[in-house]
């Protein structure tokens, strides 16, 4: 797998499919897992590092189902390519820096993907479309454990995992699903599932995690403690209480929009679509935001113009790196307006 070849289509975290995909865009876990015998990344030298990823790539081979991985050096590819990496969710922003040695290993299907020293010296990650956290879990306790038949991981057999940031302590575990969350936007509901969520000792997130800013209605909410709970408890938290709740919270949004503010929610859905089909220049952030509201009229029935398939690729497509990866190299902000205009444009005409 090149990345010239994988920036023209959706990865896995947008295929718009799978449990509650109305809402719940992707269910993602990551594990936090050090070596034995080696300092945290911010004590290791450049030497232990190289050592370390040397070991690393050679021990993750085999680990995921079928075998069939891409392993990309961080220091071997551009910084444009590092950011169409961020933008398909198979590295942290972290984790897109040159210095040091650091990769990733990538599953063909881009459903996993293992960085090593990112801020530990291993962060597993098994992504999913939908909600299916039973799935991911049963996969990644899967590649884990086969990594750990390689490699002795730094273990307490009080405190569990040792990681570099101390709120992954424990369990090493981070449960993150990513919600489309419009209706509670618009209805000024939003803050009761942030109250919602610090209760529930919870973070949330934009787009693309820690420091980010919701971008076209995306949220996600992760997990803040690891000590003292299993993974399964934390799971399970996901699956039947913390998500349900807030998918409680967004269908009666919407079902207020529908009944009591119909003209409304159509005037916004329809305002989008023209500005999506008729710009020359457009953000990225207003470009999600009205992809935000067409996708959100589409689960609503309210337009048919236009499918959700060509929304999910639009989403992506339109974001810096992919945008820039499209027409070959680096292009100035104004010149990205434009040609993102035109990508839209182009993609909205198709569907007439």
């Amino acid at each position: 797998m090149i990345i010239n070849d994988i920036a023209g289509h959706t990865g896995e975290w947008l295929r718009g499919t799978g449990p509650m995909s109305d809402i719940v865009i992707s269910s993602r876990i990551r594990l936090a897992r050090n070596l034995s015998g080696y300092p945290f990344l911010t004590k290791a030298t450049d030497a232990q590092k190289e050592e370390l990823a040397a070991r690393l790539r050679g021990q993750i081979d085999g680990a995921a189902t079928g075998g069939q991985w891409t392993y990309v050096e961080m220091s071997r590819i551009d910084e444009l390519d590092q950011l169409v990496l961020v933008e398909r969710h198979l590295i942290s922003r972290q984790h897109a820096d040159p210095r040091g040695s650091r990769g990733v290993a990538i599953a063909r299907n881009e459903a996993v993907s293992v960085m090593v020293n990112e801020e530990d010296h291993l962060r597993i990650q098994v992504l999913r479309s939908g909600l299916l956290l039973d799935e991911i879990w049963e996969e990644i306790n899967r590649i884990d454990d086969r990594i750990e038949e390689k490699v002795d991981y730094a273990f307490h057999p009080r405190y569990g995992y040792l990681t570099a940031c101390p709120t992954n302590v424990g369990t090493g575990i981070r449960v993150s699903v990513m919600l489309h969350l419009p209706a509670l936007k618009l209805t000024g509901e939003i803050e009761r599932v942030f109250r919602s969520a610090k209760d529930m000792r919870l973070a949330v997130r934009g787009l693309f995690g820690e420091g980010t800013e919701a971008t076209g209605d995306f949220f996600q909410i992760s997990n803040q403690v690891t000590l003292g709970r299993t993974e399964e408890e934390i799971i399970n938290d996901f699956k039947h209480q913390v998500i349900p709740r807030i998918i409680d919270y967004e269908h009666r949004a919407r079902k207020t929009l529908v009944q009591e503010r119909a003209i409304a929610l159509d005037d916004r859905v329809w305002r989008s679509y023209g500005a999506l089909k008729f710009a020359r220049t457009i953000s990225s952030e207003e470009t999600m935001l009205h992809l935000s509201h067409l996708r959100m009229g589409i689960h609503l029935g309210r337009i048919r113009q236009v499918d959700m398939k060509t929304i999910n690729e639009l989403f992506l497509l339109t974001q810096p790196g992919h945008l820039q990866k499209l027409h070959g190299g680096k292009l100035t902000g104004e010149q990205r307006s434009s040609a993102r205009a035109d990508l839209i444009r182009k993609r909205l005409e198709q569907q007439a």
